[in-house]
């Protein structure tokens, strides 16, 4: 088979160092042989096209960007929300810059299918003007701008969000491209721009994890008009965009009008019996209880030793990424991962031939053709 010998081996080898790459992992990561690999970064063999093509997917990258003799320039390569990122957290695991880029990329299809469509009413991100506000009233804002109802669940929220023109992603439950790498600690991030910001949330077994990770990331656009990735360690840090970004989310999940209706003279003695307590505000507010605890503790309705010992008996319990699903309804599985708005706006360029097939497959993680179908079907139904 003809090798292509013409590639730009720095630009690889600036590509692997931009998520922190190691040569020697190149191989195992890109699904090529050491030897191939050693030959082309040192300038001396070629690759085949789909090899190049397994390059450019690792990497997020076009064939034709490893094929240009010019070296990278960095304000071109990247987006300015994803440098702000690196320049935050340079110590992120390779895959997870691979998930930020996908983000990226998913964004761009999505606006380049709305164009194909012709779609003229796109929801446009305006934020509500809040600058001269405290993070409660911010949040008390924010609800109102969103028409937060009383009940609410991640699902509602995020609807309430992607209305307003900002797209959000979740992770997969299962191993795939969108799956966060068990050994990451990164729980959320957030891609802000003028037009359409994007939120993305690492899937979780407890689902007001995820609750708070998206509108944590919210607060992050709303307050500071900035792009932000998130770990366990940054929920918990003192800086002050954190602990913003922490206190709008308490107060857009748990607003001043829930708080009024706990009576606090019957808090639990044992931590494990806390959550049972708060299940009725749980269940309306889509928040966890140390959300509800931490907001009691603020307006001064509960101890911090109370609130100290229910965290510290939580943090003792086991939670972690969610894990595989029901792959009878794999068909779905795009609709959690990107959005109803995204999918639907696929399933439309497949309707009207914007699209192929293999593209919206594509789009929609790889989805097999008969899937795609099922969920054409599903969606016909509802």
């Amino acid at each position: 088979m003809e090798r292509l010998t013409d590639i730009n081996p720095a630009r690889i080898a600036w590509c692997a160092d931009q998520i922190g790459l190691a040569p020697s992992d190149m191989a195992s990561e890109l699904g090529i042989s050491a030897n191939t690999i050693s030959r082309l970064l040192d300038g001396e063999g070629g690759v085949t096209f789909r090899q190049l093509r397994q390059i450019s997917k690792y990497f997020g990258r076009s064939v034709f960007f490893f094929l240009e003799s010019t070296p990278v320039r960095d304000e071109t390569a990247y987006t300015p929300q994803f440098r702000t990122l690196a320049n935050q957290a340079p110590e992120i695991a390779p895959k997870v810059w691979k998930i930020i880029r996908q983000a990226e990329t998913q964004r761009e299809r999505y606006f380049g299918l709305l164009e194909e469509l012709r779609v003229s009413e796109i929801p446009v991100f305006e934020p509500p003007d809040i600058a001269d506000r405290d993070v409660t009233g911010s949040a008390r804002v924010a609800r109102k701008w969103l028409g937060i109802d009383r009940e609410n669940s991640f699902d509602t929220y995020r609807e309430s969000i992607e209305r307003v023109g900002i797209l959000v992603f979740r992770s997969n439950g299962y191993n795939g491209q969108w799956q966060v790498p068990k050994e990451s600690t990164m729980l959320g991030f957030s891609l802000y721009q003028d037009t359409c910001p994007v939120i993305f949330v690492r899937k979780q077994v407890a689902e007001a994890r995820q609750t708070f990770t998206l509108t944590h990331e919210l607060g992050h656009l709303l307050l500071h008009h900035k792009s932000a990735i998130d770990s366990e360690r940054d929920f918990e840090s003192d800086d002050t965009d954190e602990r913003e970004a922490n206190q709008f989310a308490g107060a857009f999940l748990v607003p001043d009008a829930e708080l009024v209706l706990i009576g606090t003279a019957s808090v639990p003695d044992e931590p494990a019996d806390v959550d049972d307590w708060l299940k009725p505000i749980q269940q309306r507010t889509g928040a966890s209880g140390e959300v509800v605890l931490r907001r009691l503790l603020d307006s001064g309705r509960v101890t911090s030793d109370r609130c100290r010992a229910y965290c510290l008996w939580k943090a003792s319990q086991a939670f972690g990424q969610k894990e595989g699903g029901n792959r009878g309804y794999c068909h779905r599985e795009p609709i959690h991962m990107f959005g109803d708005r995204f999918v639907r706006a696929v399933l439309d360029g497949i309707s009207t031939d914007a699209i192929s097939l293999t593209k919206a497959s594509r789009y929609l993680d790889n989805l097999k053709l008969h899937d795609i179908h099922a969920l054409e079907e599903y969606y016909a139904s509802i």
